[in-house]
């Protein structure tokens, strides 16, 4: 027998009702048309630094010009997207401030990430920075926090060479170096465990006062760090809204004249996901609304 199809009134309560039941693929459709336009209009919105964000930069503007610096590339690939703006960022930041910065990682490819970094932002913006005097590379190591208890202790303990194969008492950057105490600043940019959770609870714990402790993380990290800031880490970058703000405040500062996408990427990202979130909000509410129409209707009937 034939089912009779379903009556609907006509009108604008109507129409609520039958947009509810859109053919999903025009969903699809809308949310690729949300986040392609601005992806390729290159759409740009003024970013409004926040707490956290200004919390980060004042760290690495407050110590003294020529500190050493520890960062930690702690992720891989899979969230390069949330992360490489705010370490691009970070190493132009460190470098205009004329600290001199000590790479590592506590993930397998990490190393592939900083160095990454590396040939894009700081031989790039600063050629004069030379390898083993400006900066050191000393690459992934395994042990997850063991590596951090290590470096707590000595840095020769962790690392006998740096990436290179250069023997550690051979780098002038680390001449003085004898653990992580005598860093100025430590950051890690984090996906996960290990990261700065641990850097956290394994080096910041260990000596409080000895370094201030900056951390990136994505959004899905940043619950577990939370509780950290202010007090254990004195700045936090969180997902691409935290890279664009830091972005914003690194570029006002020490802007560049040439190829400025390589640090804008966090606020060239945003465009495409506030229009694409801003869309699936409306749907949300027509979604609602077109519910609540349907079953006024059903009421209706009875």
């Amino acid at each position: 027998m034939q089912q009779r199809k379903e009556q609907l009134p006509p009108g604008f309560r109507g129409f609520l009702v039958r947009l509810g039941r859109i053919d999903r693929r025009w969903i699809y459709l809308a949310v690729a048309v949300a986040i392609g336009v601005p992806m390729l209009a290159e759409l740009r919105l003024p970013e409004v630094p926040e707490k956290k964000a200004r919390a980060t930069f004042e760290a690495i503007e407050s110590i003294p010009e020529g500190s050493i610096v520890l960062l930690s590339f702690d992720y891989d690939p899979a969230s390069e997207a949330e992360l490489e703006p705010m370490a691009n960022a970070m190493v132009h930041h460190c470098a205009s401030k004329g600290h001199r910065i000590v790479f590592m990682a506590l993930w397998p490819l990490g190393k592939q990430m900083a160095d990454k970094t590396i040939d894009s932002v700081l031989k790039y913006y600063h050629p004069d920075k030379v390898e083993g005097v400006d900066y050191a590379q000393l690459g992934f190591k395994t042990g997850n926090e063991g590596v951090i208890k290590l470096l707590a202790n000595s840095i020769d303990g962790a690392y006998t060479t740096d990436a290179a194969g250069t023997a550690i008492s051979e780098i002038p950057l680390l001449a003085n170096v004898r653990s992580v105490g005598d860093f100025k600043l430590v950051a890690s940019i984090s996906a996960g465990y290990p990261g700065a959770q641990q850097w956290v609870q394994y080096a910041d714990s260990a000596m409080p006062e000895a370094f201030k402790l900056v951390g990136g993380t994505t959004g899905v990290q940043s619950s577990q760090l939370l509780p950290y800031f202010p007090t254990q880490m004195e700045g936090m970058l969180i997902a691409v809204k935290g890279a664009a703000e830091y972005e914003t405040l690194v570029t006002e500062k020490y802007p560049v004249t040439e190829s400025p996408e390589r640090l804008g990427i966090g606020r060239e990202r945003m465009g495409p996901q506030l229009v694409a979130h801003l869309l699936i909000i409306a749907l949300i509410v027509l979604g609602n609304i077109s519910m609540l129409a349907a079953r006024g209707l059903k009421g209706g009937a009875r």
